[in-house]
């Protein structure tokens, strides 16, 4: 069908809505519910039609008539309408608005998971292009689904929160959300991924250049760790310990810490080396520049 067809077919559902909504001396209320699932196909009609401004308008007027008729639910539903509408026109800073006026539906709705979830997906569509943006959505999506006690679900949120703050290097607000996220897995006896955790605040401690706080994070939780992490872990420490850059490169490049979700394969990259064999090479160098020196004295 094309794109005039399905405007047609909107602008004649939009009067049936407005039809929906009058009243007479026989009819005293306005029939909210037949008028939001008439908007509500006028929107997704003019979506197809590629008309996103009236199906914008079409949804907002749905939302209302949802409203009136305390359909809390289905008003959120059709702000992830808008949300998706936000995404096809490009205006993904409009996204916040309306996740969070969502959110807030799905809660009074008494829906919890469903808040949290528009919350993930908004993130998901924001993260590649405004990651400060994403952040919000999932700091806010664990303090809702943490309502719930959904500890499981906290934790798969939570590891997005320390991902994105990797990425934007904020570490001191990384380490923190790493211990966070150690702590939810502990609840639920995660154990494994709180090992693959303690290296990811390893790697985030060694970028802060706080050597000690990186052993403090092994010594605390590195009985959580498999024996690869373990083994590469304490000579990494002693890498840094001993200020011996080439083995720290080396460590650093080891296939499982390669593997580790990016942000923390990138930073792996991006950890300053200890300067030991650096500073001990420059000395070497002078050493030499001064050993010529004297010899180009001497045959002058």
């Amino acid at each position: 069908m094309s794109a005039a067809k399905k405007i047609a077919e909107a602008e004649e559902l939009v009067r049936q809505a407005e039809k929906s909504l009058k009243t007479s001396l026989l009819k005293w209320v306005p029939d909210y519910d037949s008028a939001a699932d008439e908007y509500s196909k006028a929107a997704t009609a003019y979506r197809i039609g590629k008309s996103f401004d009236k199906s914008k308008e079409c949804q907002l007027k749905a939302i209302e008539c949802y409203k009136n008729n305390k359909a809390w639910f289905h008003a959120a539903k059709s702000y992830e309408q808008i949300i998706l509408l936000s995404k096809d026109t490009d205006k993904l800073l409009e996204i916040e608005e309306y996740a969070n006026k969502a959110c807030s539906l799905y809660q009074q709705h008494g829906s919890p998971e469903a808040a949290a979830s528009a919350l993930d997906k908004a993130a998901k569509l924001t993260e590649q292009k405004h990651p400060e943006l994403a952040l919000r959505f999932y700091q806010h999506a664990i303090e809702v689904i943490m309502i719930e006690d959904s500890t499981r679900q906290a934790a798969e949120y939570s590891t997005k929160v320390s991902r994105i703050l990797v990425k934007l290097r904020r570490y001191e607000e990384a380490t923190q959300a790493i211990k966070r996220e150690i702590g939810l897995n502990q609840q639920t006896e995660s154990y494994g991924q709180i090992g693959r955790l303690v290296v990811a605040l390893v790697l985030v401690q060694l970028a802060r250049g706080d050597s000690v706080e990186a052993e403090k994070a092994f010594r605390e939780w590195g009985s959580c760790c498999e024996p690869e992490e373990v083994s590469t872990l304490q000579t990494l420490l002693n890498a840094f310990d001993e200020e011996d850059a080439e083995m720290a490169a080396r460590m650093l490049a080891t296939p499982f810490i390669r593997h580790m979700d990016v942000e923390y394969s990138i930073l792996a990259r991006n950890i300053p080396l200890p300067e030991g064999m650096q500073l001990e090479k420059k000395s070497d160098d002078n050493a030499g520049n001064a050993t010529n020196e004297d010899e180009d004295e001497g045959i002058c």
